[in-house]
């Protein structure tokens, strides 16, 4: 199924390509049927109701969804509070912390590199990051306790953009060493240094498991991150505004709030007890960290490539249609055609992961639509945040979804799923 996805991406590329925009051109018979797709604009509004009656009943405060067909917008919406205490409400350019959909603009900027041949899928990290070239790993006792046993091969390149390098975000049998050295969980915002200086004091700290074994959520993009850095001889920050960000018109896109923004910024909420609170401000780990952050007022040091940058549905939007069009948009090209297809297929073979579902080069990959059990298509590829926004691309449906909302924890608020559920119903 995937080899008939891609070769019909191809012909639709080329197809564009041929018609532009003038109305009339006939496509391909083969083309035409999928083409003739489209979102009826009265079902969609089921999905607007959802979302209010969810504001309405204290579920959530507040939310923007944009959903692209063709790179154009079916749907729209700001619903809700941006500030339910001060009634200001939520709008479309509202700014929200993206938190892990962060990953995506690292993993792609890592292919830029590798498109330049600068680096390798296999290249193992120390070739790049010296500390990195031996590691070991904690092995669990049956009676309590671990041993620390070395990495049977290095850690690659590939095997961080699929977390499968065993690195988590601290937890596992090693977790009281990953805390005693001030290592713990995806946020970064609040240090006075870094990420590399961080990601050089990681290397020795014990893995969770084997690289290779294991898909294992952890640091994998913030070290990844710090391989561009130390490529490029620029700042993560700096790449990805000078290759993706600013190119690509994301002019709310950044790892730090300019302080003549910070009206727009969204309101980070907290479900529990039945009732939406407000996140303390800058707020504290307990889980993960829950609060308003430091991305306004904190040291504006650490450009973290796993969960740093803040972004709006509309600058989101921009970059996911730039990997549906294949790499390109606005007749500037920023991958091949052919390191999308590679970042968008399956890596993890044997390796085992959700039902249904793979993992490529920086994104979870729909691969089996019954298996994984929710309406969607397969080829479609996507991710989401810690703060509950969710992404995903559809090639098939030539559709691109942006979610955003700030709201961690969600508790058992089960928003995605209606989105998901209500967006496909309205395909005609």
């Amino acid at each position: 199924m995937k080899s008939i996805v891609a070769r019909f991406a191809s012909v639709m590329l080329l197809s564009s390509a041929l018609a532009g925009s003038v109305v009339g051109v006939s496509a391909p018979a083969s083309a035409q049927s999928v083409q003739a797709s489209s979102l009826s604009a009265e079902r969609l509004g089921r999905l607007t109701e959802m979302l209010q009656a969810y504001v309405d009943q204290g579920r959530i405060a507040g939310a923007v969804v944009k959903i692209q067909q063709d790179g154009r917008d079916v749907y729209s919406e700001a619903v809700g509070w941006r500030d339910k205490e001060a009634r200001d409400p939520m709008r479309e350019d509202t700014i929200f912390r993206i938190a892990s959909q962060t990953k995506a603009l690292t993993s792609v900027a890592a292919m830029m590199l590798m498109e330049e041949g600068k680096l390798l899928l296999d290249d193992p990290v120390g070739k790049h990051l010296p500390e990195w070239s031996k590691t070991n790993v904690a092995v669990a006792r049956p009676d309590g306790g671990y041993d620390v046993v070395p990495a049977k091969r290095p850690i690659t390149i590939r095997d961080l953009l699929t977390h499968s390098a065993g690195i988590s975000y601290g937890s596992g049998p090693a977790e009281k060493a990953w805390r005693d050295a001030g290592i713990f969980g995806w946020y970064f915002a609040d240090r006075k240094e870094p990420v590399a200086s961080v990601v050089a004091r990681m290397a020795a700290l014990p893995m969770a498991a084997q690289p290779g074994e294991q898909f294992v959520y952890g640091y994998n993009t913030d070290i990844l991150g710090v391989v561009v850095e130390k490529i490029s001889g620029k700042t993560l920050a700096a790449f990805l505004d000078e290759r993706l960000i600013r190119p690509l018109g994301m002019k709310d896109t950044s790892f730090f709030l300019p302080r003549e923004k910070a009206a727009r910024l969204a309101t980070v909420y907290s479900a529990g007890a039945g009732a939406l609170r407000r996140a303390a401000d800058p707020g504290a780990w307990q889980n993960g960290h829950i609060g308003q952050g430091h991305y306004l007022n904190g040291p504006r040091v650490a450009h973290s490539g796993g969960a740093g940058l803040l972004s709006t549905a509309g600058d989101y939007s921009r970059f996911l249609e730039m990997l549906r069009r294949g790499g390109e948009l606005d007749g500037r090209r920023y991958l091949s055609r052919k390191t999308v297809e590679l970042m968008t297929a399956d890596h993890l073979g044997a390796i085992p992961y959700n039902p249904g579902m793979g993992f490529g080069l920086g994104f979870s990959i729909r691969e089996d639509v019954g298996v994984a059990g929710a309406p969607g298509s397969e080829s479609e590829f996507g991710w989401g945040g810690a703060y509950h926004s969710q992404y995903w691309v559809d090639p098939q449906e030539r559709l691109t979804i942006s979610y955003m909302i700030q709201l961690i924890p969600a508790g058992d608020v089960d928003d995605v799923g209606k989105l998901r559920a209500l967006l496909y119903q309205a395909v005609e």
